[in-house]
């Protein structure tokens, strides 16, 4: 027979109770899905990040692209031009020529040619394009088209020329962003060399009396640890980055 204290304890006395805590494969295991975890989220914010750059450069960049050849082959000449004395410089009807269209003249511009505009930001703001930056911070990207000097290749090798040429002005481009779209439209990420350059560096390879220039590719002068509004890294995930502006050359 089974004692009564065996069941009943006695009063003020505890019941005795097994216990056991986690083993070390049982805490490496929680580990491991723990990173596993944490891995597939940050795997994803990237993924989410690279498919919302591509498409602000498929519907937007790319579609104000399209709208400006569409202009030109409709008009024959670029928009802000003049259709009597063309100089083939964007605004070269006006004082001084060359200077930038942006907002609604140039909307009104595509518009009144009969050109379809990306849709933008909203209806009167197609100039305009709102995405995420790497921190999760709205940034808002704007184009303009204007005339600048552009360096070109001379005759002779390392000598460079500035011609004028007409060029899409994209501001607020983050350095993942600006990043991105170097690499689609020039194969590689540079802001001195190719179709895309950083907006200070347009005319940057050519030197006083066109002499011997040698200057080699630069980076984009900013980074994704760089606050906004400011020129040091910071490293701060929450702190919106900094923004830069980049010169799109465009076919005429």
């Amino acid at each position: 027979m089974t004692p009564i204290s065996a069941i009943y304890p006695a009063p003020g006395g505890k019941a005795k109770r097994s216990q056991h805590g986690f083993s070390l494969v049982e805490l490496s295991v929680v580990l491991i899905v723990i990173g596993l975890v944490l891995g597939a989220v940050a795997v994803g914010r990237d993924l989410q990040r690279s498919a919302a750059n591509q498409r602000l450069s498929t519907d937007f960049i790319q579609g104000w692209q399209l709208a400006y050849e569409a202009y030109f082959n409709g008009v024959g000449h670029p928009p802000g031009d003049s259709a009597t004395s063309p100089t083939g410089r964007v605004n070269g009807n006006v004082a001084p020529a060359g200077t930038e269209l942006c907002g609604t003249e140039m909307i009104n511009a595509f518009l009144a040619a009969g050109i379809r505009v990306p849709t933008g930001r909203t209806e009167g703001q197609q100039d305009r394009y709102v995405y995420l930056d790497s921190n999760g911070n709205p940034q808002e990207a704007r184009v303009c088209f204007r005339s600048v000097n552009w360096s070109e290749p001379a005759a002779a090798v390392g000598r460079y020329v500035a011609l004028p040429r007409n060029v899409m002005v994209i501001r607020g481009l983050t350095f993942s962003l600006a990043g991105s779209l170097d690499q689609q439209i020039d194969g590689r990420t540079d802001a001195r060399f190719g179709s895309l350059r950083e907006g200070p560096l347009p005319n940057g390879t050519v030197p006083a009396s066109n002499v011997v220039d040698d200057n080699p590719g630069m980076a984009w002068s900013i980074d994704d640890r760089v606050a906004f509004g400011a020129t040091l890294p910071t490293s701060l995930d929450e702190s919106q980055i900094a923004i830069t502006t980049g010169f799109f050359k465009m076919m005429r």
